[in-house]
């Protein structure tokens, strides 16, 4: 695996212009996987126990940080971030930190999976970042309290062990740990403010849910369903497709750059198992001048199976969702979208149940 470049220190104060002139950042090899975090799959920030300068659920905010050199409150500095206040030692003959002094934040992560890399982002905390950072994470089932997290009886596995980390830097984390988790455990040592955490990982759904539910979305990211492969990734991913609910904004969705070929655009789709699927749903929900202008879905079963036409290449209408119910179910492992010539889908829903084979490889 390529090196992760390590950004440690204070940023340089802030001069005037833009505040991003001067950030920390590199490519982690990681960050194709989806964010598990994001909270559109229903993350969320439910416990620290400092949030004196800034929030803890700003944490899991979407789109980069801002920043507003003149915005202040009764308490100092508002941050686009979660900043506790500064630690202090116990006398004034030793007013500095302990070394195992530190504070956290607990995330539920918005579907299980597996944690590939994680980013810890500091931007915008220059000289009041965190000097060192560390992640745990675990497993439990059911919707358990801060409390029931922090009890004694569960086990935390380690991440990110303690390591230094950069002020106004995205500081990323390769992790190498393959168990299914769904909370994670932030620390930063001792004190200190943090913008964003990202965590990128496969989502690993629970056979159980998945049984009980019978018929369900087999592509749907939180029920393990992924993109594989795209065609364009302009303006926005397709990863979009497949994100749970309707789209609120045309950004929301899958959109590709105007052709001034011959070609079209595609995404290609590795379902949660083997299923048979019984019907379909492509909505272009606020794409209107840009809503593809026909879509065809294909299925195969198999890595090495050919691809059968479910749906042939069909007119679509901006702002619109479409429905198909199939005339027999098909049994597929992966599913191609084609549209034609170009533009965007916001949602692609294959709606079907998993065969005993798909079942029994959720369980392997």
């Amino acid at each position: 695996m390529t090196a992760i470049e390590r950004f440690t220190g204070d940023a340089h104060p802030y001069g005037g212009g833009d505040p991003y002139a001067d950030y920390r950042t590199a490519d982690f090899p990681f960050t194709h996987h989806v964010d598990l975090a994001d909270r559109r799959l229903g993350a969320g920030v439910i416990a620290a126990n400092d949030e004196f300068f800034a929030q803890r659920e700003n944490l899991l905010l979407p789109g980069r940080p801002v920043f507003d050199p003149e915005h202040f409150g009764h308490k100092g500095k508002i941050m686009d971030g979660w900043e506790t206040r500064r630690r202090r030692g116990t006398s004034a003959g030793h007013p500095w930190p302990a070394d195992e002094d530190h504070d956290w934040a607990l995330i539920r992560l918005g579907a299980p999976g597996v944690v590939r890399g994680i980013v810890v982002d500091t931007a915008h905390f220059r000289g009041n970042h965190p000097q060192a950072v560390s992640v745990e994470g675990t497993s439990v089932s059911g919707t358990p309290s801060p409390g029931e997290l922090l009890a004694d009886d569960v086990e935390w596995t380690t991440l990110v062990p303690r390591t230094p980390v950069g002020g106004h830097a995205a500081n990323g984390f390769a992790v190498t740990a393959g168990e299914r988790l769904t909370h994670l455990r932030l620390k930063q040592h001792p004190d200190g403010g943090i913008a964003r955490l990202r965590v990128y990982g496969e989502v690993v759904p629970d056979p159980a849910w998945l049984a009980a539910l019978g018929t369900f979305d087999v592509v749907a990211l939180e029920n393990g369903g992924r993109v594989e492969d795209v065609s364009d990734r302009f303006y926005s991913p397709a990863v979009h497709t497949i994100m749970p609910g309707r789209s609120r904004t045309m950004d929301d969705g899958w959109e590709t750059r105007r052709r001034r070929d011959r070609g079209h655009d595609w995404i290609r789709y590795a379902l949660v198992a083997q299923a048979r699927v019984r019907a379909l749903e492509i909505d272009t929900a606020y794409l209107k001048g840009n809503s593809a202008g026909w879509a065809s879905v294909s299925v195969r079963d198999g890595d090495d199976g050919d691809w059968r036409e479910i749906l042939p290449r069909t007119r679509l209408q901006p702002d619109t969702g479409h429905r198909f119910v199939l005339p027999e179910p098909v049994t597929a492992t992966h599913a191609r979208l084609d549209i034609h010539p170009d533009g965007g889908i916001s949602r692609l829903r294959l709606f079907g149940s998993l065969t005993d084979q798909g079942m029994s490889t959720l369980h392997t």
